[in-house]
């Protein structure tokens, strides 16, 4: 907001303060119910906290858009004992799992429970462990054809160069190289890529990217900007799109509130926030996967993958998962490791391999398990070459989405209702 919205430091501080807030709304709201529902405390509102934490935690992920972000369930990607339950029950459901495990720990460690009755915590805790680590070694989904190999570029542009015009020439000359460069059947650059509208990038510098790649026989995916008239105005549209195919592109659906679109009542802020381009429009629902060297690409572009539930709407038809963002916008912080675990729960849950192309990190390839097979360092220029195997086939939690999960938290509140004090 401040270093690179131009926003005033007190302002954005203000600002920041309030969005924290807002998500704590969400856990307060849990603690209250339980304390209402179970004023004496005691296991019912141990066990009733399991639920309203999950509960809360959904209802956070799709209020006013949705911000799922730093779930508890993705805590166990990769590697976590309860990561096998992710293609069963999605993010939502290991969340519930976490919190059990939780509660189980109290119940344990507590001096007001009888033996029997933290003995049967200890058996719980064990049972929920070893059944997440038994079906991790489970696979849902089978290789769909041969591996294809994927170049996955980084072009490390700082976030306070990106859209100055005195930098692109040297953004679009940059890029134009590494994918004359790599070495792969599919090349893919991260989220606007090319700080310019696809129609204004001059006619001879896309014809040259795509006679190069026909000669090398390689199929190219461009992250980049691009607009229509609407109206008596334009619209625009952060998008991937397939050089090297009949126009196909996929337009990002789930946009970023106040980052890539202003919420209706708040359009003054406008005035304050100096952002190129802060007021995209949405892609269409339903938009089928990209097909590239035949094989099948669903995209999420930017924090569209944290939607686990949204992401599985290109299934069965996907057999790999793209993934192009720009996390410079957050700097050396924590946030593009932590988008980088959500990637990784995305594979656990669909059974697919996810792919990143970034700006600045973590550009990376994921398969099936959830681990990264190969990345690039932060904050470095370079292309990240990767061995991919599309996959078919469809996880229960590819059928389910989040209803199975739901059902749990549902009939753990339930149950817990019915425990005496």
């Amino acid at each position: 907001l401040h270093v690179f919205g131009a926003m005033p430091a007190a302002l954005a501080a203000l600002a920041t303060f309030l969005f924290c807030a807002y998500l704590a709304l969400f856990f307060a709201a849990a603690g209250w119910s339980c304390v209402r529902a179970a004023p004496a405390g005691g296991a019912r509102r141990l066990w009733l906290g399991v639920a309203a934490v999950v509960a809360l935690e959904w209802l956070r992920g799709w209020l006013f858009t949705g911000f799922p972000w730093l779930n508890l369930g993705t805590s166990q990607a990769p590697g976590g004992p309860l990561a096998g339950f992710a293609p069963i029950l999605g993010n939502y459901g290991v969340s519930l799992g976490v919190a059990a495990l939780a509660a189980c720990l109290v119940t344990i460690a507590g001096r007001r429970d009888r033996g029997a009755v933290r003995i049967a915590a200890a058996v719980g805790f064990l049972v929920l462990m070893l059944s997440g680590l038994a079906l991790s070694r489970w696979d849902w989904t089978r290789p769909a054809g041969p591996a294809v190999t994927m170049a996955l570029l980084q072009g490390n542009v700082p976030q306070e160069m990106k859209w100055r015009e005195e930098v692109r020439t040297a953004t679009l000359l940059a890029y134009r190289d590494m994918i004359a460069a790599a070495k792969a059947q599919v090349v893919v650059a991260p989220e606007t890529a090319l700080p310019a509208f696809l129609d204004q990038l001059p006619a001879d510098y896309l014809e040259g990217i795509r006679a190069r790649a026909r000669a090398d026989g390689k199929e190219v995916l461009l992250g980049v900007v691009e607009r229509e008239p609407a109206g008596e105005g334009l619209r625009y549209f952060n998008s991937l799109v397939r050089l090297t195919g009949a126009n196909e592109s996929y337009r990002k659906r789930h946009l970023v509130p106040f980052g890539e679109f202003i919420p209706p009542g708040f359009k003054f802020v406008l005035a304050v926030l100096k952002i190129p381009m802060s007021d995209f429009a949405r892609g269409g629902a339903g938009q089928a996967p990209i097909e590239a060297a035949g094989v099948r690409f669903a995209v999420a572009i930017c924090y569209e993958d944290i939607f686990g539930e949204e992401v599985i709407e290109a299934l069965p038809a996907a057999q790999v998962i793209i993934n192009v963002s720009n996390d410079a916008w957050f700097g050396r912080s924590f946030a593009a490791e932590q988008h980088l675990q959500s990637s990784q729960m995305r594979a656990l849950e669909t059974g697919r391999w996810v792919v990143r192309s970034t700006n600045t990190g973590a550009t990376a390839a994921i398969d099936t398990r959830g681990q990264v097979v190969a990345r690039l360092p932060w904050f470095t220029t370079g292309t990240l070459e990767a061995s991919v195997t599309p996959m078919e086939g469809m996880t229960p939690y590819a059928r389910w989405g989040n209803l199975a999960a739901l059902l749990l938290v549902a009939g753990v509140a339930g149950a817990a209702l019915r425990l005496g004090r």
